[in-house]
């Protein structure tokens, strides 16, 4: 593509490490850029980098069967690691802040259930977080399964199922259908940049080691999750914000399998969290990937750390723990109004020390 494109109602086959759509950097714009019912065997890739300085992206129903993102040479850094490109991915490139694209993107899909995209799902970027800006109306996306194939003890390179990255300003982000990744540091949901609200109605779940359920580096005005989230590789942890804030994270229900994986983990203050059928989890000691290091945590269900706070903690149906000398809450920082219903448990026992 290059200038007031538009591609509609077909299918497109291409080898999944190669690109079936992608964009000519040569030209001054995008202009109107539109993808509409399309199917595809092989990564989309719109970019604006090189001449390309403006434009308008619009998607409405892209479903990519195979991709495979894993070789793609560019890859955003921030946070201690680099992030894969997606089988779907649009990237401002630019370091100038004036450039701005624009885009509504709805219908996303990729990947099936036990043969997912390599590399991230969808990625959206801009060049940073003073740098050139992607501004999204709307991502919605429906059934999404990806696995980063990153190896074993990479501590320094992570993907995601719906990835905003810096530089992102969305209005809407919506997750129609359920979100799963399959591999070593594949978070299911993560943000860097900016969403006013992002709402999932179906589950969030990761299988690999470090694969956490919601990321927060950025900002999130509200964050309601619908559906459970249930993590089952060691450090996956199932909610975090270490950076920036979220000032509404309404949460169906968190659950956890392995050593290290946290429940909820707060490092930042925050608004309210609210869960509304409990946090458990089933593992104790464990390793897990912490802004490009792996550190030992323990599989606490709420952890509160020092220098955070959150205004309101409401939660139904209990905090728990099931593995020996996991405790359920660990707070050690400041909350206005505490509120928990169901009991909080360490029901494999906690030994005093």
């Amino acid at each position: 593509m290059s200038s007031d494109n538009c591609v509609r109602d077909i299918r497109l086959n291409a080898s999944p490490d190669k690109r079936a759509i992608f964009n000519d950097t040569s030209v001054a714009s995008l202009g109107q850029i539109e993808l509409s019912d399309i199917a595809v065997n092989g990564c989309v890739q719109i970019l604006a980098r090189d001449a390309v300085r403006s434009g308008n992206v619009e998607v409405n129903g892209l479903d990519i069967i195979t991709a495979d993102a894993t070789n793609a040479p560019d890859r955003p850094t921030g946070f201690g690691v680099d992030v894969h490109q997606g089988a779907f991915t649009l990237w401002n490139m630019h370091l100038d802040q004036s450039v701005v694209i624009r885009a509504d993107l709805a219908g996303l899909s990729a990947g099936r259930d036990g043969a997912p995209v390599r590399g991230s799902g969808i990625f959206v970027s801009g060049g940073g977080n003073k740098a050139g800006r992607l501004v999204v109306k709307r991502l919605v996306t429906d059934a999404i399964y990806n696995n980063g194939e990153i190896e074993a003890g990479r501590a320094n390179r992570i993907t995601g199922g719906v990835f905003t990255v810096y530089g992102t300003e969305v209005d809407e982000v919506i997750n129609r259908g359920p979100i799963v990744t399959y591999g070593q540091n594949d978070m299911v949901l993560d943000n860097w940049g900016f969403v006013d609200r992002w709402t999932a109605r179906d589950k969030i779940t990761s299988h690999g080691p470090s694969g956490i359920g919601f990321v927060n580096f950025g900002t999130v005005n509200e964050l309601k999750i619908q559906a459970p989230i249930e993590t089952f590789g060691e450090g996956a942890r199932g909610f975090n914000v270490y950076a920036g804030t979220v000032k509404l994270a309404e949460f169906e229900s968190v659950t956890t399998h392995a050593g290290g994986a946290i429940g909820i983990q707060i490092t930042q203050p925050i608004g309210r969290l609210v869960v509304h059928r409990g946090i458990q989890t089933f593992g104790g000691l464990g390793q897990s990937l912490v802004k490009g290091h792996f550190m030992p945590l323990t599989a606490i269900a709420l952890s509160i750390k020092p220098g955070d706070s959150a205004r309101e903690i409401e939660i139904a149906g209990g905090v728990k723990t099931n593995a020996p000398n996991v405790p359920a809450i660990e707070q050690e920082g400041k909350v206005e109004s505490f509120r928990i219903t169901g009991g909080f448990d360490a029901l494999g026992g906690v030994t005093s020390t």
